[in-house]
């Protein structure tokens, strides 16, 4: 498998045009064909924030949008599309599998809007996410057996690990770079979370070092989703660096065999991984994978 640097993930999958990219970016057109979804003026990229780690099964593929400027936030005057349409071609073949997925847009309360369309695949190969009426040459990917893919997966038993806490940071300095103080979320370890026999997401990122397009962010909208949970769930963070100049890997990443942040694990009561949402997420996402754990929003 291909592994691709975790500053190199963090970075490219945000990047655009003159900056740099780690993974494919796709030009999309007008969507016509899908009368529930929208168009796009025609300057628009589709940008990639997914990792290539990717195993049969149901596959989650977000993406973003850029222009000549750069990827586009909610601080511009770009109107974002409710919906987009794509289809997703194995590139064995050059056959279309899927027509005519139609997602919402996620994350307006986050710095970059994102589209996460979701796909089930069965068998490991290559494929290709196009947009309707985009070009040919669209997003590729890979869907590889499960057995290439070290980082825990959906349908697995989640590892413990005894991450670093308030009382133990265990050489993390900081702790947490969540600012203007550390989260709440180290009160526990990750060890002793799954042994309350209790759902419990558990979040790997860092947030003083991805502050605005993927970690600061998921961290701030899993804070927001803990406040109106209580203690029907577990949540756990653990930083990717052991210092603050990011130069050492926190023991949590290599544990997981992590190529890339964020990524927040979603783990029912009986220890078993039923969501793991990698490199950008929202709120609404967090619920909806809380809910298949077993907890519903209150």
């Amino acid at each position: 498998m291909r592994q691709i640097s975790r500053r190199r993930f963090i970075y490219g999958s945000l990047s655009a045009l003159g900056l740099t990219t780690a993974t494919t970016t796709l030009f999309a057109c007008a969507s016509q064909n899908s009368p529930t979804s929208q168009a796009l003026p025609d300057d628009v990229q589709l940008v990639q924030r997914f990792p290539q780690v990717l195993v049969p099964g149901e596959v989650r593929l977000p993406i973003s949008l850029a222009q000549q400027s750069g990827i586009i936030t909610v601080d511009s005057d770009f109107k974002f599309p409710e919906s987009l349409a794509a289809k997703i071609v194995d590139l064995a073949n050059d056959t279309v599998i899927i027509e005519n997925i139609v997602v919402n847009l996620h994350g307006a309360k986050i710095a970059i809007p994102y589209y996460p369309f979701r796909a089930t695949i069965d068998k490991p190969g290559n494929y290709m996410l196009i947009v309707d009426d985009g070009p040919q040459d669209g997003a590729a990917f890979s869907v590889l057996e499960r057995d290439q893919v070290l980082v825990p997966k959906t349908g697995d038993t989640l590892p413990s690990f005894d991450t670093p806490t308030f009382d133990n940071a265990q050489g993390v300095d900081p702790i947490c770079t969540h600012a203007p103080e550390p989260c709440p979320f180290h009160k526990i370890t990750l060890t002793e979370a799954l042994q309350l026999n209790l759902p419990i997401a558990y979040l790997i990122g860092t947030p003083a070092h991805c502050s605005t397009g993927t970690c600061a962010p998921a961290l701030e909208q899993l804070i927001d989703v803990s406040k109106s949970l209580g203690d029907r769930v577990s949540f756990v963070h653990a930083e990717v660096y052991t210092d603050e100049a990011a130069t050492v890997v926190a023991p949590a990443v290599k544990a997981f065999e992590m190529t890339f942040e964020p990524a927040l694990f979603i783990v029912d009561s009986n220890r078993k991984l039923v969501e793991r949402l990698d490199a950008v997420f929202d709120a609404e996402e967090i619920s909806a994978a809380l809910a298949r754990a077993g907890v519903a929003a209150s």
